[in-house]
């Protein structure tokens, strides 16, 4: 088997390596602090219950006046807006400093933790205590004749500091999270940096070259937070000719990815029906227009879970093994789009287009640049693996682009055989594949019958002419 072009990381076997590790096995010293923290909230979940006890007993009892009830309900949602800081605190982060939690896909994940950095983590730390303040200072105001001007005063001057260094913290944490995009959102947008997205070209431009490492040396865990939109949106057909193309008089500079053999990236629009049609996607294709009715088993939890797009920005795999006919491309498919919806660029082929494009890649010298042009890709989909068996050679070029992706950026594959059985597909580059493709993978099967063949008897039960062919 060929080694992989795919630069191997480094280890410990060199004294710098040994240093390198031994300093990022360090972070591990933070974990106990982490679970002081967790000490820490059981104490304020004490508090809470004495509080409330105490307030029902007076409450019970006659002897609470309406400034004490308010009181003390204000010192109960202190005490639960400190314990969520806590919570954000320990799990943000954990998962930013010291270890990823391995959350994706659980049900119950909150919406911050899928897009948590230490950026977005300070800026949010720096809101809950500004709401903690504010009612710290409402307190003060409710029991105003039992307070001091001059606690008045101070409390409101620091209540006031805590707004103007979260505001300045926001200010500055901007350009940073502008910085990432722009090397996550703006990579899978295109070369344009208008905000308001690239207009429709008069004349069309020549396309970028892979080779420019500041336009495609971007993998997908530094994309940004997926935003998923409410409503549907309308995919136009992507077929392989260039009709939408030829308003703009040279189509060559639109070509797709597959027509020519060669290593450039599709030139398009920017937004998300830009992203769309640069997939290559050969059809419109809906997680919302897929019958779950048909397949006789699938697992729609799963798919559930991966409709969210949250995969993609962890770096995981998809794959779906079934019979023809049950539904693997409509999902797959489906789940391209959702991924562009979430500010991700897909390329969508199938597993011959994908070794003919990697076979003309390498018969021309360029494979190294070809892998390092699909990093600008979170996504990739390989469509009906299977159905042909491959040569060693074509093997072991299918097993480089799964290589390069491992733990950086995402696949979804469909194949109508187990992964059990990917020898008879890839022969003996099966094994080291499969075990990149499955380690970090959600693996949805469907069984049934196929969508076509039950066209076609009900056609014929109905008495209706065959199709022409």
């Amino acid at each position: 088997m060929q080694p992989s072009t795919q630069s191997a990381p480094s280890t410990p076997s060199s004294p710098q390596g040994m240093l390198g590790y031994a300093l990022f096995a360090t972070r591990w010293l933070q974990a106990p602090l982490y679970f002081g923290l967790v000490a820490a909230q059981g104490v304020y979940v004490y508090k809470f219950f004495n509080e409330l006890w105490t307030l029902i007993v007076k409450c019970v009892g006659g002897s609470a006046s309406e400034t004490y009830v308010m009181l003390a309900v204000l010192k109960l949602v202190d005490v639960v807006m400190i314990a969520n800081l806590l919570i954000m605190t320990i799990v943000g982060g954990y998962e930013t400093f010291v270890s990823r939690i391995g959350l994706q896909g659980h049900r119950d994940q909150p919406e911050w933790l899928s897009h948590v950095n230490s950026n977005v983590l300070k800026v949010k730390l720096a809101t809950a205590i500004v709401g903690i303040s504010s009612v710290h200072l409402l307190q003060m105001f409710v029991d105003v004749h039992h307070t001091s001007r001059h606690s008045l005063l101070w409390g409101t001057v620091i209540h006031m500091a805590f707004i103007a260094s979260a505001v300045l913290l926001a200010y500055m944490s901007g350009p940073m999270l502008r910085g990432e995009s722009g090397h996550g959102h703006g990579a899978h947008d295109g070369p344009s940096k208008d905000p308001d997205g690239p207009k429709r070209p008069t004349e069309p431009t020549e396309p970028q070259q892979p080779t420019e490492p500041k336009e495609y040396r971007v993998v997908g865990p530094l994309a940004p937070a997926p935003v998923l939109l409410p409503a549907r949106l309308p995919i136009p057909a992507q077929a392989t000719s260039y009709e939408k193309y030829e308003k703009y008089g040279n189509f060559e500079d639109f070509e797709t990815r597959f027509a020519r053999g060669g290593t450039r990236l599709v030139q398009y629009e920017g937004g998300v029906e830009g992203r769309v049609r640069a997939a290559g996607f050969p059809g419109r294709k809906l997680l919302e227009e897929f019958d779950e009715e048909h397949p006789r088993s699938f697992d729609r939890q799963a798919l559930a879970r991966l409709a969210t797009a949250d995969f993609v920005a962890a770096g995981r795999n998809v794959v779906f093994v079934g019979p023809p006919g049950t539904g693997k491309t409509h999902l797959a498919i489906g789940l391209g789009v959702r991924a562009c919806q979430a500010g991700h660029r897909v390329l969508f082929a199938t597993a011959e287009e994908w070794a003919a494009r990697l076979a003309g890649a390498r018969a021309a010298g360029r494979l190294a640049e070809e892998l390092a042009a699909l990093d600008a890709c979170p996504l990739l989909i390989v469509d009906e693996v299977g159905y042909l068996p491959f040569d060693s050679d074509t093997a072991r070029l299918l097993f480089q682009l799964v290589a390069r992706r491992y733990e950086r950026a995402s696949l979804i594959v469909t194949s109508d055989r187990p992964l059990d059985r990917w020898d008879e597909i890839f022969g003996t580059a099966a094994p080291a594949m499969v075990d990149r493709l499955a380690h970090h993978a959600e693996i949805v099967r469907l069984e049934g019958d196929s969508y076509r063949l039950r066209r076609v008897t009900s056609g014929r039960c109905s008495g209706s002419a065959a199709p022409p062919q």
